[in-house]
């Protein structure tokens, strides 16, 4: 495995995190696929297999935190929870631990206890002296019930008798069988075990068998874990972070001495176990009860951990609890998530699972203490929550943040307000403070433009807007991007940039330009060439420079050259000019405007993959040159289907205009460039009441667009929460990022 520690990984898109993890090797492209696509969902036909009366599935988050090191090794681990701040508590105590070396964890046994409960022994030490003789003999009965497991390695290692006065009459056993079940968490196994050789004990007791079950107080499966945290690490100073160090101290012991602070205290320590056991297909509920049993062993409820100073003056952390884990069996053949969660944590052994999940348990008591003692447990919280607040709102991206410190200073994390604050800014020209330009979106014509026939594209208004000003160096700022960086640097906008100055003739002038972007990069929205023309109008507006639209497009045209090679000259015309147009690429491009009364209710759906135009018009290519006559006949379809749009498009009918769509995605997937994500994608607009949905752009990834009259929010709020971001198109001109 690579290094697990990532900085900035929570800034990226849900793709790039994907492609990040899949670049470092810790999903394989596969799972990377299945992961960007929804395939890992689990299935209401498999969900159905698993329970009883199934009607849904239900999900959660699935989030990786990175950075950790434990036993001298690296690892991402996945989690899946739906409370704010775990994830990023967790990166960042796994962060500081590695100064320290990371977390050192120890397996001392990995056994579960199965129970054979005996009542109505005539005589209790005569039935404890019986099993005692007849150990072997009954171990040698218990492990021909799994003789496979033996052959793994595995079976019953040893029994014991324990004594239970139940009242001042009454004695019974508990016959404890201790299984290594491997790799298995082993419940059902455990469990068929003690069903098996229950009547043979019985009888050697002459008593009855009460009850013959596994036990989930696994402490013959004891894991510990320990970490040193830097004293200069916790605080911006030396006395701050010798307060933070005592103060984590004395709340540990304050947890230690009191049962209602040590139930919080240790449902912390669960907060990281849990996501992880749930992520890896693990009984959770068994873990749970196992530890919170073994908190209590000695009599009274007490902490699972120990926080302490030593001699260096640094803080030293301590966990030990039971964990009895598996990587095979369970729920694991039916659940592709929890298959790739175990991929994804790199873990080869059940034992080794057990450890990360105590080094995860006591990485999130770290965390909750330092956030309790220090700036309070709320503060992360709140404003966790008021980014979930904030998306339910529908806030843009270039907005998002002002929004949610604004929402925290308010103190009412409420959707209406989150609303009322972004209207606000909207008011005050927050969103339009400088010089826009559009993307766009191909209604029809995708691929079948390349060989001469007509597509229709549409402008998403205002997609970019920029704004520059005279500076000492120069550089670029798109927050929605996750780009600041200097012009002239090793970049991603450095050329174009460069070019446009020098086409202006101030490319001795240095400058700073600051974007905001509703539109997502290499989505097939015309992104880059909106880019352009805003970058070009607002250096243009900076230096008085005189340039009308015809000369704008030229050098949006020239900048598409640069980034795409060969482009049709679509984009940048329809993101200087923001029209509608139907075109088609001769000798020249030829284009028409097109007058709409209306813009049509059109939502974008964002996939969780970028899709590469070049690569799926060179891929389509191969595939003509295959069988030319039978493309071309598809191709000649996507050019009436293209035309019957423009009239279906003026007269605003969009009955007919969502069956031409829907026809349009039917021929690009039979050409080769739709996905199992995009085809997902279009089957959750239509299932919300779309009219018509279909891939827009080169396809392999990208974008589509469903057409949903009187069902905008509906398809929306499907698509979201599938989790796939929204552009919309509201049908009034305007434009909103969900």
């Amino acid at each position: 495995m690579s290094d697990s520690r990532i900085t900035g990984f929570y800034g990226l898109p849900v793709g790039e995190r994907i492609d990040e993890l899949e670049r470092r090797e810790w999903l394989s492209a596969a799972d990377a696929a299945a992961l960007k696509s929804g395939r890992h969902v689990l299935s209401v036909r498999s969900g159905d297999k698993m329970i009883e009366n199934v009607i849904a599935t239900f999900g959660l988050p699935m989030a990786v935190a990175p950075n950790f090191r434990v036993n001298g090794r690296d690892y991402v681990v996945p989690l899946v929870v739906e409370e704010p701040s775990i994830v990023a508590g967790l990166s960042a105590s796994a962060m500081h631990a590695r100064t320290g070396n990371g977390f050192e964890t120890r397996c001392e046994d990995s056994l579960a206890t199965g129970q054979v409960h005996l009542t109505g022994i005539g005589n209790i030490d005569a039935a404890v002296k019986a099993i005692g003789d007849a150990r072997k003999k009954l171990i040698a009965a218990a492990n021909d019930v799994h003789p496979r497991l033996v052959e793994r390695g595995g079976g019953v290692r040893d029994i014991e008798v324990r004594r239970l006065q139940l009242d001042e009459q009454t004695e019974s056993l508990a016959v404890h069988l201790l299984v290594d079940t491997c790799d298995a968490m082993g419940a059902n196994l455990v469990n068929t075990i003690c069903e098996a050789v229950a009547p043979a004990i019985a009888e050697l007791c002459d008593a009855n068998v009460a009850m013959r079950i596994l036990s989930n107080l696994s402490d013959r499966s004891m894991v510990s874990a320990k970490v040193c945290y830097r004293c200069d690490d916790l605080g911006s100073d030396r006395d701050t972070a010798t307060r933070t160090r005592d103060a984590i101290v004395l709340a540990n012991d304050i947890a230690c001495a009191d049962p209602y602070r040590a139930a919080t205290h240790n449902k912390g320590i669960m907060n990281g176990i849990d996501p992880l056991a749930i992520a890896t297909g693990n009984d959770w509920r068994a873990i749970e009860a196992g530890a919170h049993a073994y908190a209590a062993e000695g009599g009274r409820y007490t902490a699972l951990t120990c926080w302490s100073v030593n001699d260096e003056g640094d803080l030293e952390g301590q966990i030990r609890l039971p964990l009895k884990v598996g990587i095979v069996g369970g729920t694991l053949d039916t659940n592709a998530a929890a298959r790739i969660g175990l991929r994804l944590a790199g873990v080869t052994s059940a034992a080794e699972l057990a450890q990360l999940m105590a080094a995860v348990g006591l990485a999130q008591n770290f965390a909750a203490l330092r956030a309790l003692v220090t700036s309070g447990i709320q503060h992360g919280h709140m404003r966790m929550h008021a980014r979930s607040v904030a998306a339910a709102a529908c806030v843009p991206d270039e907005l998002f943040d002002d929004v949610v410190t604004a929402l925290v200073e308010s103190g009412d994390i409420k959707v209406w307000k989150a609303r009322e604050i972004l209207a606000a800014k909207r008011d005050s020209g927050g969103e339009q403070d400088g010089f826009p330009a559009a993307g766009k979106v191909i209604l029809f014509g995708e691929h079948a433009v390349v060989y001469g026939r007509h597509a229709l594209a549409l402008p998403v208004e205002n997609g970019i807007v920029a704004t520059a000003e005279p500076a000492d160096t120069s550089s670029i700022s798109i927050p929605a991007w996750g780009v600041n960086e200097a012009i002239g640097d090793v970049g991603r906008f450095g050329d174009a940039v460069l070019m446009i100055a020098r086409e202006l003739g101030i490319d001795s002038e240095n400058y700073v330009i600051r974007v905001a972007s509703k539109l997502p990069p290499a989505m097939g929205l015309g992104a880059s060439a909106a880019l352009a023309v805003a970058i070009t109008r607002a250096l243009a507006g900076s230096f008085r420079v005189t340039v009308d639209d015809e000369r704008v497009n030229q050098i949006a045209f020239a900048c598409e050259k640069l980034a795409h090679g060969t482009p049709s000259g679509v984009d940048n015309t329809i993101a200087t000019y923001a029209t509608p147009l139907l075109f088609r690429r001769g000798d020249v491009l030829e284009t028409s405007e097109l007058v709409l009364d209306q813009v049509p209710p059109i939502v974008i759906g964002c996939s969780l993959s970028h899709g590469s135009t070049f690569e799926q018009v060179r891929a389509v290519r191969s595939r003509y040159e295959d069988c030319q006559d039978q493309i071309d006949a598809v191709f000649d379809h996507m050019d009436a289907l293209a035309l019957a749009g423009v009239d279906a498009l003026q007269q605003a009918d969009y009955e007919q205009l969502g069956r031409l769509m829907n026809i349009c995605h039917g021929l690009l997937n039979a050409i080769g460039v739709s996905t199992a994500e995009l085809e997902h994608m279009v089957s959750i607009a239509r299932s919300a009441g779309a009219l018509g949905a279909k891939l827009t752009g080169g396809g392999g990834g990208g974008s589509i667009i469903a057409l949903c009259p009187g069902n905008v929010d509906e398809v929306t709020n499907a698509l979201e929460a599938a989790g796939f971001a929204t552009l919309r198109l509201t049908g009034h001109g305007e434009s909103a990022v969900g």
